[in-house]
């Protein structure tokens, strides 16, 4: 089966020709409003006009991609961009002078003046249309360069950007799991001796766990249900240790059971309610863990029993972690908090625009 492959031109081409088509147009209609209009001689004119303009322009064009003007800075270019004026301009002189002379010769039988008169005469007039022209093609030429230039640019910072998040935020997951894993497996330690049947439902509930978390290690978002169930069985893993000490609600709005969130990111801060908060509490306490929609955002918030520590920072690893993820994944625009609310009780949060 054979393929017709159709060559499209390109838009350096397409400008040529629609630009010195509609300069040489304009010469053609300012020939139609005078007397004695020939259209054969005008249409030579256009042809022989767009034809050599083109041949000009593009030799100049071939000249700086040799020479890789396109790389150059605007104040390395400009002092290049003058000279060339000029040699194009002499160039646009030399040639439509012998264009205009050879036509008038076949065209005007009583045309009979030598060429070194006629370019005489003639030679400022087309200097002057030859520097205004080929200045504007320059223009117009490097400026495209330079704007093509500075987008490419601002891609490669993109791409690049894009990398080196997503470089970070693999590294800051790739620690999270570790912490993660090493303190679901303590819970079990301490269940094995005391309480072995707990401690086999505890073996049970972490397989599950380290199926939806570390094998989904390379994924940043999950959706909403998908966390609440990490949290579920972490929270009956942990039940199995702290028994009637653990008491936990989860209210979480239907609507948002769907939207992606940061995979571990409410984990965490159950996790850190649970270390700093119910396991510091001889009678332990409530988690209540709020998942809801407020106006444009999506507010996390996790409370627990107890009081933050002034005597040290109250964000440690795993909070410093989520924070840095948060960051990078949302680019600034998620909130953060922890704070002490209400009477001996700490509220954690997170503000994430909906997307």
């Amino acid at each position: 089966m054979k393929h017709k492959l159709k060559k499209q031109l390109s838009l350096y081409w397409k400008c040529q020709l629609i630009g010195w088509s509609v300069a040489s147009l304009y010469w053609v209609y300012v020939g139609i409003s005078g007397e004695n209009f020939n259209p054969l001689l005008g249409m030579l004119y256009f042809v022989t006009d767009v034809a050599m303009y083109i041949l000009i322009t593009h030799l100049y064009r071939n000249f700086a991609l040799h020479y890789h003007w396109q790389k150059l800075s605007l104040n390395a270019l400009l002092p290049r961009i003058i000279p060339a004026a000029i040699v194009l301009g002499l160039a646009y002189t030399l040639v439509t002078t012998v264009k205009v002379y050879l036509l008038r010769l076949c065209f005007a039988p009583d045309f009979s003046q030598p060429l070194s008169l006629f370019f005489q005469q003639n030679k400022a007039t087309m200097f002057i249309a030859g520097i205004r022209l080929m200045s504007i093609w320059l223009l117009a030429y490097h400026i495209y360069q330079y704007a093509q230039r500075e987008i490419n640019i601002t891609k490669e910072n993109a791409r690049l950007a894009i990398i080196t998040r997503e470089a970070q935020l693999n590294n800051l997951s790739a620690q999270l799991n570790p912490h993660f894993l090493f303190n679901s497996l303590n819970n079990i330690k301490a269940l094995v001796i005391e309480e072995p049947v707990a401690a086999r439902r505890a073996i049970d509930l972490l397989s599950d766990l380290l199926r939806t978390s570390l094998y989904s290690g390379d994924v940043m978002l999950t959706m909403v249900k998908k966390e609440i169930e990490l949290i579920k069985d972490y929270l009956e893993l942990e039940k199995l240790r702290f028994e009637e000490r653990l008491q936990f609600t989860i209210k979480a709005n239907d609507e948002l059971m769907n939207t992606p969130i940061l995979r571990l990111s409410v984990q965490t801060l159950v996790e850190n309610a649970i270390k700093h908060g119910i396991a510091q509490q001889k009678e332990g306490g409530l988690i209540s863990i709020c998942i809801e929609k407020q106006l444009d955002n999506m507010h996390i918030s996790v409370q627990n029993p107890g009081r933050l520590n002034t005597d040290r920072s109250t964000i440690g690893v795993g909070l410093k972690n989520l924070k840095e993820r948060l960051e990078l994944q949302y680019k600034g625009k998620a909130e953060f908090t922890i704070s002490d609310h209400l009477d001996n009780i700490v509220l954690a949060t997170i503000i994430i625009p909906n997307p």
